[in-house]
């Protein structure tokens, strides 16, 4: 396992020292079948940034989601399913070397020769393209919004910072924060306070979110040469700015009522019960014996929080 280091000069000697080592690309089998093409393109993550489309939809009508015209929601989910789609393709044909690297990973189609690179390349810029034309149907600043999205994840996290710098985390998330302003700006044409306010829900709440994986992950992280936080500041550290971020979530997440009236007490009295709850997970992970088994609860409990977060949004906009 990597020796954690403790400092901006000692991040600069690892990313010089692994970063730019590829592994060595396995021998093309190309055995996949329709079932790798369809795992490229990471199902799991489209449904969970479509659930998030949908919720901004759900709060910029107040629930009224019968008023909207069906070519336009349909338009805007299957058009943000394929700019999702593209962009987790990219990321495949991109990372297929460190995938290799990494227990997690090794097995993912490109990594293991199933496919060729450069169809899965072409179906990236495919659905990218398609996914463009159908959303300018919708209108344009979604569309924008979009391809910023795309943008971000492609470009800022996977291609620079993901190899370089221990931020890859925060960039990332940004990226991953646009769905529901897509889902707001295709409902009502523009940017209010809401769709900023659930951009800064998704961002913070993804950190914290990531980073438990990263602990969780971190010898595969190390070994591949990617520079998370846990692996070049340690656990510690890490878990500072988890508790950080959870923190910051709290105020974050009920500034949506302040701003958008029909959002209920009910959803406040959620926000903030799920919040102290997360605070205290994070707090015990510093009394830990193990750090991956708190990691795993960390990082399940984050994910119930998001889906009771939005899920109360969604109930007490209507």
């Amino acid at each position: 396992m990597s020796k954690e280091l403790t400092s901006g000069e000692a991040q600069g000697e690892y990313v010089s020292r692994h970063v730019m080592e590829p592994g060595p690309l396995a021998d093309k089998k190309l055995t996949g079948t329709w079932k790798d093409y369809v795992t490229v393109t990471k199902l799991g993550i489209i449904f969970g940034n479509l659930i998030t489309v949908i919720a901004g939809m759900w709060v910029a009508t107040g629930g009224q989601l019968s008023v909207l015209s069906f070519n336009m929601v349909f338009l805007t989910l299957l058009g943000t399913t394929l700019i999702i789609a593209s962009g987790t393709c990219l990321n495949n044909y991109l990372d297929r070397d460190i995938d290799q690297k990494m227990a997690r990973t090794k097995k993912r189609a490109l990594a293991d020769g199933r496919l060729d690179p450069n169809q899965v390349l072409v179906m990236g810029f495919v659905a990218a393209i398609l996914g463009t034309v159908l959303l300018l149907f919708v209108n344009v600043l979604t569309t924008l919004i979009a391809l910023f999205g795309l943008f971000g994840y492609v470009v800022l996290y996977t291609m620079w910072l993901k190899r370089t710098h221990h931020l890859n985390t925060v960039v990332g998330s940004v990226a991953g924060a646009v769905p529901p302003m897509i889902g707001w700006s295709a409902v009502t044409g523009g940017l209010e306070a809401g769709a900023f306010i659930l951009f800064g829900i998704m961002f913070v709440w993804q950190i914290p979110h990531f980073l438990a994986i990263a602990i969780r992950r971190k010898e595969d992280y190390a070994k591949a040469g990617i520079p998370m936080l846990p692996v070049v500041f340690g656990n510690k550290t890490t878990k500072w700015h988890m508790l950080n971020y959870v923190a910051v979530l709290i105020p974050v997440s009920l500034l949506l009522p302040l701003f958008v009236k029909h959002v209920g007490v009910g959803y406040t009295i959620t926000a903030i019960l799920l919040g102290i709850l997360w605070i205290a997970i994070s707090l015990k992970g510093f009394k830990a014996e193990d750090d991956v088994n708190w990691a795993k609860r960390h990082f399940i409990f984050s994910l119930n929080y998001m889906v009771l977060l939005f899920a109360s949004m969604m109930i007490f906009s209507i």
